[in-house]
């Protein structure tokens, strides 16, 4: 299961992007840039060859694709900008110099001036970290705010590639032995968390876990979610995505667990 240091989005409130004031002029220049490809609304630059990693970053190109259809996503209207250090030594000292205020993250989202950047390294898990980061620069150019949770929960759904993410995720076999120990999180209290110092291992857990329901179980819950998003992009006050889960569905929790108790591929 991926640790808790991946969790690299910082947020200010509940879910927002972090807003900083980037020098991106030096970030443009960066330290020896001497890859740059296009990879669907993602423009990275890469201080190493990009070739070996060309696979995996097609993956951003039809993740954009993939949170259309799923959540009614639009394409951003301008392109979002991927930084990628050889080594994280070079990774931290980038960061130190455009963001002096904010703590080391192993990989990072930001917006400045209404334009979003990811910011990694590379490594082993350098795949999963981009499409972590990259659902929520997706989510942020088309929303003006997602709650932490779902904002999170919607992150570590897509962080996985694409054919593991119903059945093969790592949360899912920590989280069927919460559901047999009675351990449940709602909507409700995760609804509660609005810092990352908040979220813990079983809230990431349990908010992938709603992601997954949402997106997989009664057609009701995944109306309440694309129309609660669809709120948010018009401007509606949206008010808490638990009041609609409760109204579409009595007993969520109970359907929801319920849901995993029978979710096995065919």
């Amino acid at each position: 299961m991926p640790d808790l240091s991946r969790r690299e989005l910082l947020t200010i409130g509940a879910g927002a992007a972090l807003l900083a004031c980037a020098r991106k002029s030096r970030a443009a220049a960066g330290p020896g840039w001497i890859d740059r490809r296009a990879y669907g609304p993602f423009q990275v630059a890469a201080a190493f060859p990009l070739t070996s990693l060309d696979r995996e970053l097609s993956d951003l190109g039809r993740l954009q694709s993939e949170l259309q259809r799923t959540l009614a996503i639009r394409p951003p209207r301008q392109t979002v900008d991927v930084y990628l250090s050889a080594d994280e030594r070079s990774h931290r000292l980038l960061l130190s110099s455009q963001f002096p205020r904010v703590p080391y993250r192993r990989a990072i989202y930001v917006q400045s001036g209404g334009r979003g950047a990811v910011y990694a390294f590379d490594h082993r898990e350098l795949p999963i970290d981009l499409r972590h980061e990259c659902t929520h620069a997706l989510l942020h150019t088309d929303l003006a705010m997602v709650p932490l949770w779902l904002d999170e929960g919607l992150a570590e759904y897509f962080e996985p590639p694409a054919a593991e993410r119903a059945f093969g995720h790592p949360h899912l076999r920590a989280l069927r032995w919460n559901l047999r120990l009675g351990m449940v999180q709602s909507i409700a209290s995760l609804e509660a968390r609005h810092t990352l110092a908040d979220m813990g291992a079983a809230e990431y857990r349990f908010a992938w876990a709603w992601v997954h329901f949402m997106l997989h179980g009664p057609i009701v819950a995944h109306r309440a979610l694309t129309s609660y998003l669809a709120d948010i992009r018009r401007g509606n006050p949206p008010g808490q995505l638990s009041a609609r889960m409760a109204q579409a569905i009595p007993r969520a929790e109970e359907q929801m667990i319920r849901h995993f108790k029978h979710w096995r591929q065919s």
